[in-house]
């Protein structure tokens, strides 16, 4: 699969996602406790950029720039009195990842997972914390001690960070990222990949 075919198959996901969006949308909390209004998006899409650096368990010292396109569909909502109060997303997540150090050149896969966004009324600030599972392809270089053993890779994705809403339908976002590469075994060795870095980027509300 090419990269245009990918990301075309992915926007094409994308998009189907949005008519879910006006599901329920008309009358569904925009306050969550007390009176003041509060914002919780039906959908929305995210453009993130990312700087991660490898583990030392790695000897290749890897470095990758990243840049994910990601949709989320709201899940959820926890009304309840507390810091818990916020809602939930589920997200589809596209990624494309130059590597600027080490044996291989680029990754690109996708991910699904979930967000759950920490919410009070008033707030602009919104913490966030997210988790999910994909799968994705690397030009492997098995002949390379610690670099990858076949093209085919799965991947774990967390992340936890704020998000800061300048309007009803934009939002800033600020946090770190955690990145796991693997291949499930599937090799031997199977030289895993763990990547930490900071996240920043854009949401679109609708």
């Amino acid at each position: 699969m090419t990269f245009p075919r990918f990301l075309a198959s992915i926007s094409a996901a994308i998009l189907a996602l949005a008519p879910l969006a006006h599901a329920g949308n008309e009358a569904v909390s925009r306050h969550i406790g007390g009176s003041t209004e509060i914002i919780a998006p039906s959908f929305e899409i995210g453009v993130e950029g990312s700087y991660l650096l490898g583990s030392l368990a790695n000897p290749n010292s890897y470095e990758l720039g990243s840049v994910f396109i990601t949709a989320r569909v709201r899940w959820g909502l926890h009304d309840g009195p507390g810091w818990l109060r916020g809602y939930n997303q589920v997200y589809l997540l596209a990624m494309a990842e130059p590597i600027l150090r080490g044996p291989e050149n680029f990754y690109y896969g996708i991910s699904a997972g979930f967000r759950y966004n920490f919410m009070q009324p008033g707030w602009r600030l919104t913490p966030y914390v997210s988790g999910g599972v994909g799968l994705g392809w690397i030009d492997s270089h098995s002949d390379v001690f610690g670099a990858q053993g076949q093209d085919f890779t799965f991947n774990i994705l967390t992340a936890a960070g704020v998000s800061y809403r300048v309007s009803d339908h934009v939002s800033l976002t600020a946090g770190a990222l955690y990145q796991h590469l693997s291949n499930g075994g599937q090799t031997d060795p199977n030289p895993s990949l763990n990547l930490f870095g900071p996240q920043i980027g854009v949401t679109f509300n609708f």
